[in-house]
């Protein structure tokens, strides 16, 4: 967090710390293990998830028949979740039933700097520091009733899991493109593969999303703000990045869903692969578990 808010001076030490660690400069380097770390930031002045993929929300609303959202194209979706209480890549996920419709929701996200309240998508682009990968899991039969409400999230949205590592931008090299990372998601639910979705098929780029978060309040150092599921036009082929899409799916093909939700012992894998095969922000390989009772 000191280093978010303070970028302009702790980014030249962090680079140099970061070349002297490849130039093989630091005597006290030592090998580093990701199944051992926390979260990036296990915790957070905010938290911010849209709903960037269009494919996602037009399967959503075509299989369920409900009315398509105004103003969706123009206007992000996007809600403020907790940001208290991040979980890392290997922590279990506790939670308190398995009737709730446990799902995982694989996205990506970025962390900024401070940024200005109503700063146009054109000046916010600077202010994106930091790159992540995190399962932004959902209970889907309380996220029902939620959206009924008119007042948001709350219940249905468990606590956030990340990634270890977060890159800043410029290691993504060529994938980092319209402010959007253009590489696939892997995700594995119990051992088998759930979905590969790339990552760039994003209805509005991340400077959209941070502009739109900023509107009417400043974005303190450390904001994250995530893509909202990652989902492609071409579904069927690609798989999907959580099993409500899937369920999508099977509604429109046969009449109702056949995929059940997560139960208590399951696990998801999510990883992300640069062009070489190489792990860009080390994997989420974590499981669902009951929670324990106070």
């Amino acid at each position: 967090m000191g280093a978010l808010e303070t970028w302009q001076e702790s980014s030249p030490k962090l680079r140099e710390a970061y070349e002297s660690l490849n130039e093989g400069r630091t005597p006290e380097a030592f090998d580093l293990d990701t199944r051992r770390l926390a979260a990036p930031m296990p915790r957070a002045p905010q938290w911010l998830d849209a709903s960037a993929f269009h494919s996602h929300g037009d399967l959503m609303e075509k299989a369920f028949g409900t009315p398509p959202i105004e103003g969706k194209r123009e206007i992000p979706l996007m809600y403020q979740g907790a940001s208290d209480d991040f979980l890392g890549p290997r922590d279990d996920m506790p939670l308190p039933s398995e009737a709730d419709g446990i799902d995982f929701e694989a996205e990506v996200g970025v962390i900024v700097d401070f940024v200005p309240m109503a700063s146009p998508a054109a000046m916010v682009a600077e202010h994106i520091k930091l790159v992540v990968l995190l399962n932004d899991a959902s209970l889907r039969v309380l996220a029902a009733r939620e959206v009924k409400t008119g007042f948001g999230f709350l219940q249905s949205k468990t606590a956030t899991s990340f990634a270890p590592v977060a890159v800043t931008v410029d290691e993504l090299g060529d994938a980092w493109r319209e402010h959007r990372v253009h590489l696939p998601v892997n995700v594995q639910w119990n051992g088998c593969e759930f979905g590969h979705p790339d990552a760039s098929e994003m209805g509005f780029g991340f400077h959209d999303l941070v502009a739109h978060g900023a509107r009417t309040r400043n974005l303190k150092a450390g904001t994250i703000v995530g893509s909202g599921t990652i989902s492609n036009q071409d579904y069927r082929v690609v798989g999907s990045a959580c099993i409500a899409e899937r369920r999508g799916i099977e509604t429109i093909d046969h009449g109702k869903p056949t995929t059940e939700y997560m139960r208590f012992g399951d696990s998801v894998r999510i990883e992300m692969f640069d062009r070489d095969g190489r792990s860009v922000f080390g994997a989420i390989d974590q499981r669902i578990v009951a929670a324990r009772r106070p």
